[in-house]
This record gives structure tokens, C-alpha cells and sequence, in this order.
């Protein structure tokens, strides 16, 4: 561990040091499970006072399901710049599909456990608490780096949830499927039950836990709701468990978010979870942008990055519509990496390459600005697709450049 702090110390231009104390004191977290330590090639460190770093969702559903696939959307991730990805395959093939994602991917690898209890069993209240803990020790034994541990639901948050009057119900998955085994079983949430056993796992084998957040709005109007903020408490408690046992550990939160709500909710998790990491989805500003919701997320994203999230899970532009096919992939990531990268750069982190960019506009130097650019061949094909009069600049302007000589 000690090589791969000094690594990435360098990369985020502080010393080794520092970030080891981050480490230490639960203000950063590096996902990398002793089985993966010779297979990740980028590791990556997520927490205050770093990049704002960029998640990509992978996997495959009932409906659409490939390892090949699977395997394409990996590389299509990490090509545009994803920090790590998530396999939240659903489906008979997904022990097949992540241990082939784990074995090739560069990066860490996250999973929701609670995805694969499901797809053992096939009906969920056919599973018993140990069905869910086997899960989470498989994973582990496989290699996954961090794993989103839907801990929070518990029968007194659900009991918050079912006095409410939400607009958009229960929007995550994985929350939903602990809820509706609670009301079926009578008993406590088995990821809350037996927390400690899922620490010891997680210790052993060197896991993230990343505590989920099942009851996150999916709706602008239930933002920073009772429901989330009752969760968020019990998440706050695990976090302090977490840390007590050595177990690195951040945190999951929305979700659907009106902008003047952002900084709210990030103060509210940092205060609740003693400055752990922060992991969120977008957030998304509104919620009539079917099809374009990469834009709405990054929107959200670069907001809530400046106010101190530290971690971003894209949203690609079939969020709500249908599984995320490669372009898909592609547009979310890198509408990510534009937020997380505007974040960075308000925290007064990692701006080198804009100034680099700007220096080779001026000179007119394409080549170097496919070197600084998010997506470098973005500007090769618009090159070749629209050549200019005169050599060297582009068709906006020709050889009225502002750039050009005298």
C-alpha cells in the first residue's frame, strides 16, 4: 500500500505523507482489494482535498445481457477517463460477468451485493440474513474493491419512509429490495443486523465499504426529505462503526437535487458522517430531461463538487429510458469528468492542463490540444470532417482567426 500512496500522492501533487494521514483519519478512501493489487494499474484516491474523481455504472439486465458487452462498455469507461466502474449486473450470468470485468479492468471495481444475493436465489424472500453476508464474502474472495452496502434501510427509517408522502417513492434499486424483504419478513435489514461481520470481511480483504444510500430522492420535490435524512443519521453511526474497525468507508447520496439544495445536502453528510468521502449520483437539477440527463447530472455534479463531494457517479443520457449502451457510456463518463473537473479546478486543484490547453489554442497547435482535451479525438475527426480554407484554424472563423498573426 505504501508504493501505491506514494503513486498517487504524486499524481494529486501532495506528499505522501498527508495523504496517508487522510487515509488514517477516514477523510479519503483507496479502493483496492488485496486479490486486485497486481491487476489494478490505475488506482485511485477519493476524498478532501483531492481531484473530484468520476464512477462509471456497468452490467447487464434480465433484458440485455453479454459478457462481451460487458467487457466493451469496461474499456469504453476507462478510455474516456472513468475513475472506476460498477458492475450492477442483474441476471443469470453475473458472477460470469464480474469476474471477467474484474479480471481485465484497470481500475477498482464496485459492486451492490445485494444484486448478486438476488440474482442466487432468484426470489428474494427465499433468502435468509446469511444468503446476504455469503454474498458479501463471495464478492470480497473475488476481488471486488469497494461495495455499496445498503445498511442504512432500516425497519425504523422504512417505518420514516412509509409515514411520508414522497412523490417519487423508493428510486434505488438495491433499497428497494431490502425494504420490500423487511415488510415481508418482519425482520431487521441483515446488512444493519449483522454490520460487524460484514466489517470483518471487508477488513480482511481489504474492501471499501461504500454505505448506500436506499432511501435517496428521486424526485427534486422529496430532496433533503425526512426519509433521506433519517437514513443518512444511521449512516453516520456505521460510518464511526467503520472506522473503529479500520475499515475504509464513504458515502452514498443523491439523487435528485434542485440546485439551491446542493450545498445542503453535501454540509449535511459531511457534518453527519464526520467528513467521510462523499458519492453521488449527478446530482440531478430537475427532473423533465429524459434523454439528456449526462447534462443535467454534470450540472448537478460541478455544483456539488465545488461544495465538497468528492466522488461522482455518472448519469448517462439513457438514465431513466434503458440500459446504457457503449455511446451511452462514453457520454456519461465524460460529462462527468467535464463537472468533476470544473469542481477541481474551483477547489484550486488540478488546473495545469487548462492553462496547457489555452497555450496551444493560441498557438494553433491541434496536436496539442488533442493531448490536453477530454476527448482528443473529438477534435481529429472535426479536422478531417471540416477542413478550413486556410491552413491552420477552423471554419468558424477562417482566415479571420483571432488567433492568426499579422
Amino acid at each position: 500500500m505504501n508504493k501505491v500512496i506514494k503513486e498517487l500522492a504524486k499524481t494529486e501533487n501532495i506528499s505522501s505523507e498527508e495523504l496517508k494521514n487522510k487515509v488514517a483519519s477516514g477523510m479519503a478512501v483507496i479502493p483496492l482489494n488485496n486479490a486486485r493489487k497486481d491487476i489494478i494499474k490505475k488506482p485511485v484516491a477519493i476524498g478532501e482535498g483531492l481531484t473530484v474523481k468520476v464512477n462509471a455504472n456497468i452490467g447487464a439486465s434480465p433484458d440485455i445481457s453479454s459478457v462481451a458487452g460487458e467487457l466493451e462498455k469496461l474499456q469504453v469507461s476507462v478510455q474516456a477517463g472513468a475513475d472506476t466502474v460498477m458492475d450492477l449486473t442483474i441476471g443469470e450470468e453475473w458472477e460470469k460477468i464480474l469476474s471477467s470485468i474484474l479480471k481485465d479492468s484497470p481500475v477498482p471495481v464496485g459492486t451492490v451485493p445485494v444484486y448478486g444475493a438476488i440474482c442466487s436465489s432468484k426470489n428474494i424472500y427465499k433468502l435468509n440474513e446469511d444468503d446476504f453476508i455469503r454474498t458479501v464474502e463471495q464478492q470480497a474472495l473475488m476481488g471486488v474493491d469497494f461495495m455499496t452496502i445498503h445498511a442504512g434501510v432500516t425497519r425504523a427509517v422504512a417505518e420514516v419512509y412509509d409515514k411520508s408522502d414522497r412523490v417519487g417513492g423508493i428510486v434505488s434499486r438495491g433499497g428497494k429490495l431490502i425494504y420490500r424483504w423487511m415488510k415481508k419478513t418482519g425482520k431487521e435489514n441483515p446488512f444493519y443486523n449483522r454490520f460487524d461481520e460484514i466489517l470483518e470481511i471487508a477488513a480482511r480483504h481489504s474492501v471499501t465499504i461504500s454505505l448506500g444510500d436506499g432511501l435517496r430522492p428521486g424526485s427534486i420535490a422529496d430532496a433533503s426529505d425526512e426519509p433521506q435524512y433519517a437514513e443518512l443519521r444511521v449512516l453516520g453511526e456505521l460510518t464511526d462503526r467503520c472506522r473503529r474497525a479500520g475499515v475504509m468507508v464513504m458515502i452514498e447520496g443523491p439523487g435528485h437535487v434542485p440546485i439551491n439544495k446542493i450545498k445542503e445536502n453535501i454540509e449535511k453528510e459531511k457534518e453527519i458522517c464526520s467528513g467521510a468521502p462523499f458519492y453521488v449520483l449527478g446530482p440531478l437539477t430537475t427532473d423533465i430531461a429524459a434523454g439528456y440527463d449526462h447534462i443535467t447530472a454534470a450540472i448537478g455534479g460541478a455544483l456539488a463538487g465545488y461544495f465538497g463531494a468528492d466522488f461522482l457517479c455518472y448519469v448517462t443520457p439513457s438514465e431513466h429510458l434503458h440500459l446504457p449502451g457503449l455511446e451511452d457510456v462514453k457520454q456519461g463518463v465524460i460529462a462527468s469528468k467535464i463537472a468533476a473537473h470544473s469542481a477541481s479546478i474551483a477547489r484550486g486543484i488540478g488546473g495545469d492542463k487548462d492553462k496547457r490547453m489555452s497555450q496551444a489554442r493560441k498557438n494553433l497547435d491541434w496536436a496539442e490540444m488533442e493531448k490536453y482535451a477530454l476527448d482528443g479525438d473529438k477534435i481529429k475527426e472535426a479536422r478531417k470532417k471540416f477542413p478550413s480554407m486556410k491552413d491552420g484554424v477552423c471554419t468558424m472563423c477562417g482566415p479571420y482567426c483571432a488567433l492568426l498573426e499579422d
